[in-house]
């Protein structure tokens, strides 16, 4: 059962379906911001919404499916606001809890090795990377990044992702109308594309990092 919830959570049509746009803004909002939304499916979510973004629209007063965009992207914006305010009020208290189901130390440590090498364009860069856009907004409050720079850099990050992402659906559904029968390969492959590079990243990091460990012992 767990198994079967699990796969559920990760389908990002599901949240379509089930849910719409509501729960499509709630999910954006809790992935880039709470430590709860860290394995959430944000880009190929945002990518099947895009697909659906007509019916989505129609949905929501008949509205324009730009209008949906601006939505979901300032859901976004929130999220990165809940947690930088977090980061700052918590402080070094979140580097000293324990792991539990909703909060991966690890997780937290690589989004601010991220933040260090990149400084204030991680806000942005961080959007495109899974896992790192949650912690990212928390350690920028952790280190008290400047509130002007953040908010700036938040607006574009979160535009960005969220309009390159739905467009690509938006268009290539359009394109490829097979798309929405093909939509498991699509999201595999999207996971591997946005995922793959961050693994690559950290695992040549801890490699240096044992390296240079190594050589001090010489």
């Amino acid at each position: 059962m767990l198994e079967t919830l699990k796969e559920t959570l990760l389908n990002p049509e599901w949240y379509i379906k089930m849910g719409g746009l509501y729960l499509l803004l709630f999910v954006i909002f809790a992935e880039t911001g709470l430590f709860v939304g860290f394995f959430l499916p944000g880009d190929s979510l945002l990518f099947v919404a895009g697909i659906y973004a007509e019916e989505l629209a129609a949905e929501f007063f008949d509205v324009h499916y730009f209008f949906i965009m601006v939505m979901i992207a300032l859901a976004g914006v929130l999220g990165n606001f809940v947690g930088y305010w977090f980061g700052k009020k918590s402080g070094p208290f979140i580097y000293s809890r324990r792991d539990t189901f909703f909060f991966k130390k690890k997780h937290l440590m690589s989004a601010q090795k991220f933040y260090e090498k990149n400084g204030a364009l991680t806000i942005i860069a961080a959007r495109f990377l899974p896992i790192i856009r949650t912690f990212v907004p928390i350690v920028a409050g952790v280190v008290k990044m400047d509130y002007k720079k953040f908010t700036l850099y938040n607006f574009i990050g979160s535009f960005l992702w969220v309009f390159s992402m739905m467009l690509a659906g938006f268009f290539l559904s359009k394109q490829f109308p097979w798309i929405k029968t093909r939509l498991e390969i699509i999201v595999v492959v999207i996971i591997l594309v946005t995922t793959l590079p961050v693994i690559i990243k950290f695992a040549l990091s801890g490699k240096k990092q044992g390296e240079q460990a190594d050589d001090m012992y010489e």
